[in-house]
């Protein structure tokens, strides 16, 4: 690998500005190449994103640009294949979330990962940030004592013309409804600061929209530190937030924004005779918001120089896991343990779940 590296985006649709904007803020990476379905829309993105070469498909690509990183961009079903591609060329690869349609898939990406010597991050942004680290520090040093009981909520708006797009809603071609496609996210936020879950116990709803999976779900999930969860998704909540609070034994944490965080968003609240040491739990003054470009930025940093990949990339199927125990919790109708699930003999190769139809 050079000093500069060689980047490469596979679809370049809507998310992957982000991913050009991370690499042109990166002293020493450098955008060569992409390609997409669409040659057209490979060669918009490309001329606004400084002129890299275009390629019909995939593996054109692979074998001319010879990338040290390839970012995928596209949509959840094609990331294993066009993942385990990119290893076998010898690259490392940024894959965006859900990182795959199953635990299965994932599994076998990681696998070609370690077989390639090559790296796998996904793209939980979620996690960045100087408050999301300030508060993980705390959470992890005992500051804040024993967390107890936490809320995990993503109240989202679609209307029915966003279902109705062909391929959304449909277990077979978007893999899981809301659940998995918007708060992944923020279950990813709160397992990055809670750590290693245990249980779910879940339910799926089909309360407003036609879809073949939820528009909403309702879960408990539990984490090895003792700390007992409540997630809720919605895509039917006209008034759009996402809202994470954990109460501690000494204060209550709390983020409050809709898809990204600065230290706007957080609130520390010391409990009852724990307000002397609100001072010592302040963020610090230097702020960086969430978002691709840390997350990005703090990868490359790994990759040129050999280190393993920092916390805000590492990890890449543990709330993947929570959400396919929410699903199969729902088939089960009962509570899906961390061994269950490591076994379960439907819900690692898919999502599909019966859902609770209160429509009327």
């Amino acid at each position: 690998m050079t000093d500069t590296l060689r980047c490469v985006i596979v679809g370049t649709g809507a998310i992957a500005q982000a991913h050009a904007d991370a690499i042109a803020a990166y002293p020493h990476a450098e955008l060569v190449a992409v390609t997409d379905l669409s040659r057209e829309s490979a060669e918009r993105f490309a001329a606004a994103h400084g002129a890299p070469a275009v390629y019909d498909d995939l593996d054109e690509l692979l074998a001319t640009a010879k990338p040290d990183v390839v970012h995928v961009c596209t949509p959840p079903g094609a990331h294993p294949a066009q993942t385990i591609a990119a290893f076998a060329a010898g690259a490392h690869v940024i894959v965006e979330k859900p990182p795959a349609p199953s635990l299965d898939e994932l599994d076998q990406m990681r696998s070609a990962a370690a077989d390639a010597g090559k790296q796998l991050a996904v793209v939980f942004q979620q996690r960045t940030g100087t408050a999301a680290a300030h508060v993980k520090r705390l959470l992890d040093s005992g500051a804040f004592g024993k967390p107890l009981i936490a809320q995990c909520q993503t109240l989202w708006f679609r209307d029915p013309a966003y279902f109705a797009v062909p391929w959304r809603g449909k277990w077979e071609t978007e893999g899981g409804g809301p659940t998995l496609g918007h708060a992944i996210h923020q279950i990813d936020l709160l397992a990055y600061l809670l750590g290693d879950w245990e249980s779910v116990q879940a339910q799926l709803w089909r309360l407003a929209r036609e879809t073949q999976t939820e528009d909403a779900s309702t879960a408990t999930v539990t984490f090895a530190n003792g700390a007992v969860a409540s997630v809720v998704t919605s895509a039917v909540s006209p008034r759009e937030v996402s809202v994470i609070r954990i109460d501690t034994e000494r204060a209550t944490i709390t983020v409050e924004h809709l898809y990204g965080h600065g230290h706007e968003n957080w609130l520390i609240t010391p409990a009852p005779g724990f307000e002397d040491q609100a001072t010592t739990w302040e963020l610090p003054g230097d702020e960086e918001r969430s978002g691709h470009t840390p997350l990005i930025r703090e990868v490359f940093d790994a990759l040129l120089s050999g280190a393993p990949l920092p916390p805000t990339a590492a990890d890449p199927a543990r709330s993947f896991e929570i959400v396919a125990a929410i699903y199969a919790s729902a088939a089960d109708g009962g509570v899906v343990t961390a061994e269950r699930l490591a076994q379960h003999p439907t819900h690692r190769r898919g999502f599909a779940s019966p859902v609770a139809d209160r429509r009327a």
